[in-house]
């Protein structure tokens, strides 16, 4: 089990290198286009109140490598979100079983695959914003001089930039449902049938996939 520690404290142990894993964590939202950063002025004082924090923890991996993981503090999100924008299905573990029966039956090809950033994948709906604070503000400003610059303001001595979330986000309540119904689709347009027992199961002749949710 290794320690995850908020960034403050992880920049202090891990130094240079708690920087870089940082850094690394932040190029994800950038290459993948999933902030449009936003001038202060141009949100009212409740879009700004309503900003969801960027919160960023470091740990050390049993490799030695510092690693960067960054999410969104969906928490606020909860006061006016129903369960019905948020709960993302999960396969049923009978769906699983009988999906690895077949296969063992049919003598079938088996794969896992894991989706890079899987969230990012995926559009986000209606406008959610969210305040990267200090040195990840900072960092970001590294990254891409250029682009962002003009967007970060010192707040109370701290830099500041607010964002809009483009692509969902690991911490959004809505992510795992968003990244679901994108992935879903991009099955049906393959042509794979979505089956009535389980919305996590699709199938092609005799080709199964079993979506399950469960993380970044």
């Amino acid at each position: 089990m290794h320690t995850q520690h908020y960034v403050h404290q992880g920049l202090k142990l891990f130094g240079k290198a708690g920087e870089d894993a940082i850094t690394t964590e932040l190029k994800q939202l950038h290459i993948r286009q999933v902030i449009e950063p936003l001038y202060s002025d141009s949100l009212t004082s409740k879009e700004k109140e309503d900003a969801l924090p960027y919160l960023m923890f470091l740990k050390k991996k049993h490799t030695g490598q510092i690693k960067g993981r960054g999410c969104a503090d969906g928490r606020k999100q909860r006061i006016y979100m129903q369960k019905d924008d948020t709960s993302s299905p999960t396969v049923a573990i009978e769906s699983l079983f009988m999906s690895a029966t077949l296969d063992a039956f049919e003598r079938g090809d088996v794969a896992t695959v894991d989706i890079p950033g899987a969230f990012m994948q995926a559009y986000m709906v209606g406008n959610v914003h969210m305040k990267l604070e200090g040195k990840i503000a900072d960092l970001l400003m590294e990254l891409e001089p250029d682009l962002y610059r003009k967007y970060v303001q010192n707040l109370n001595g701290k830099s500041t930039m607010y964002v809009r979330l483009k692509k969902a986000l690991y911490g959004t309540l809505q992510a795992a449902l968003l990244f679901w119904q994108d992935l879903t689709k991009t099955l049906v347009d393959w042509r794979f049938t979505v089956k009535p027992y389980n919305r996590c199961v699709a199938a092609k002749l005799s080709m199964a996939v079993s979506v399950q949710c469960s993380g970044m």
